[in-house]
């Protein structure tokens, strides 16, 4: 294999790898608990909080503040999964860029 073709499918490597993080970015992740649900798109940025009326009801904050930890954690682990999904190893192993 000469090195012309090496660059080419490194390149090619390079678009098709940017392409799926494009496509992660612009997913939405949903995360839910028993009071809140969070939003958080690819780029693990926060879209969206609702939290129930029925969490209203409670005088625990403490509780809220659990379930907003539970449904925030929810969403950022589908985000890693779909990461490790559509990038496999190569999306884990770049450090940072994705």
């Amino acid at each position: 294999m000469n090195m012309q073709n090496l660059m080419a499918q490194a390149q090619k490597m390079q678009r098709d790898l940017q392409k799926k993080k494009d496509e992660i970015d612009k997913t939405l992740f949903e995360g839910k608990s028993e009071f809140v649900d969070v939003v958080f798109n690819g780029k693990k940025e926060l879209v969206s909080i609702k939290i129930s009326k029925r969490a209203y009801e409670e005088d625990d904050v403490e509780m809220l503040e659990d379930m907003i930890q539970i449904a925030i954690k929810d969403a950022l682990t589908k985000v890693d999964k779909e990461i490790e999904d559509k990038m496999g190893s190569l999306g884990s192993g770049l450090g940072g860029l994705f």
